[in-house]
């Protein structure tokens, strides 16, 4: 059974949500502020937690960036009443997965959440390219031995561009990678793309991630080689 943590201070909202759960076999706490919220994440494992961003005491980006700082890589989804670029951008910034805006299906949240909630695992525990650096059993990239700050779903496309680098990777291959069979919104593999590169694509960088128009993306050292067609691996 699912552990779940939601962190909503609108009550009548959280019973509902709480009461599909149930018979949806999903166990789910709640708290309703940031701050109790922060509370229930340190003392107890959830394998997804959902966090309205506007929250009394202490908001869900604080509540997200908190958790990040202290190493904690449980999946987020936010809950918001605006579904604006910058405001998702914002929630992404602070370590969130997802997001969803409100008023939202239950049947949705229920599939998003399932999604969030797998965990995959790799081989190895390094990847290197250039300057970048993956470990993988903590989860944790590095650029000139300086720690990146990013959700466990950016860490997911990273490392995937990662493992097929220079080869090409399809939209379709990095939807299906991180969220397996549930997409999110179309919108939100563009967004967690928008906020890798703010981090890799920096001025002279010896890496980059590139888009191959009709084909998909690449990470690419620009010391090396260029990307290879798509479906090739190193």
């Amino acid at each position: 059974m699912l552990n779940l943590l939601l962190v909503e201070d609108d009550l009548d909202l959280a019973a509902t949500i709480v009461d599909y759960f149930e018979l949806e076999s999903i166990n789910c706490d709640h708290a309703a502020n940031g701050v109790a919220g922060l509370a229930l994440i340190k003392e107890n494992t959830y394998q997804a937690i959902i966090l309205d961003i506007n929250l009394p005491r202490m908001s869900g980006l604080s509540v997200c960036a908190q958790m990040r700082s202290e190493g904690i890589d449980t999946s987020v989804i936010m809950l918001t009443a605006r579904g604006n670029l910058d405001e998702k951008l914002e929630g992404f910034d602070a370590g969130a997965d997802d997001y969803l805006v409100k008023p939202f299906a239950l049947e949705e949240l229920v599939a998003r959440v399932r999604s969030l909630a797998k965990r995959r695992s790799g081989q190895i525990e390094r990847l290197q390219i250039a300057d970048l650096q993956l470990d993988l059993r903590n989860k944790q990239a590095y650029r000139h031995d300086q720690a990146l700050k990013l959700s466990p779903t950016a860490f997911q496309i990273l490392e995937t561009l990662a493992r097929f680098s220079p080869g090409t990777v399809s939209r379709e291959q990095l939807l299906q990678s991180i969220w397996g069979d549930e997409p999110p919104d179309s919108n939100s593999l563009k967004v967690h793309l928008h906020h890798l590169r703010k981090q890799i694509d920096q001025s002279g960088a010896a890496i980059q991630i590139v888009t191959l128009s009709g084909t998909g993306f690449a990470l690419i050292n620009n010391t090396a080689v260029k990307p290879k067609p798509l479906g090739q691996t190193p």
